[in-house]
């Protein structure tokens, strides 16, 4: 599995901005693909997970209603949309598969489930 993160920028706070993370090699009819994100001196955390043989999203709390999550099987990409950027949204992006999630299991969310990692995108978020 490979996976290519791109489309981070700089921009203001309250403008949108659009990742793509492209993934080769991945079973779109059975596994998952989550956004990371890690600010400088922070830990690494969830942002958004989707399903990709159903679409099942999931995301956290401090993006939820701003950022979206979606897929193109065909592509074999997945985006993440996000409005309503604020400062506290800088960090380096990241897409990782989760390729041992089973059909019946939500998104999940710890850094532990997801066995590939793209090479990170930065987003600068300026006040």
């Amino acid at each position: 599995v490979q996976l290519q993160a791109f489309g981070g920028g700089l921009v203001q706070a309250g403008d949108s901005l659009r990742l793509s993370c492209e993934a080769s090699r991945l079973t779109f009819s059975r596994h998952a693909l989550g956004w990371f994100r890690q600010a400088p001196g922070k830990e690494r955390e969830f942002v958004a997970g989707i399903k990709l043989n159903n679409g099942r999203t999931n995301y956290s709390p401090a993006v939820k209603g701003r950022f979206t999550i979606s897929r193109d099987n065909a592509k074999k990409m997945v985006f993440l949309q996000m409005d309503g950027l604020k400062p506290e949204d800088t960090a380096v992006y990241y897409c990782a598969a989760d390729v041992r999630i089973i059909a019946s299991t939500p998104v999940r969310t710890h850094i532990s489930d997801y066995d590939h990692w793209g090479q990170g995108t930065l987003v600068t978020v300026s006040s």
